[in-house]
């Protein structure tokens, strides 16, 4: 009687985990399957050229005048 409790204890361990298996190897397959569609469906956008960086310790005036807006309101209260 114990012998055939274990085999079944056995049984039904190795059928869950090689369910899990299959449906973890098909998932994969699918992410994988997905991602070549997507990548080639949908290609990235290419990124556009960076602007014009302006040298350290250099800021226009708008900019400048705003900063100082800025500050003069916070130091007001």
């Amino acid at each position: 009687m114990q012998e055939s409790i274990v085999q079944q204890g056995v049984d039904l361990m190795l059928f869950g985990m090689g369910t899990v298996f299959v449906f973890l190897t098909i998932l994969v397959i699918a992410t994988v399957i997905m991602s070549g569609l997507v990548g080639r469906f949908f290609p990235e956008a290419e990124k556009p050229a960076a602007p014009v960086a302006v040298a350290p310790g250099q800021v226009d005036a708008r900019t400048r005048a705003i900063i100082k807006a800025a500050i003069d309101k916070h130091r007001a209260g």
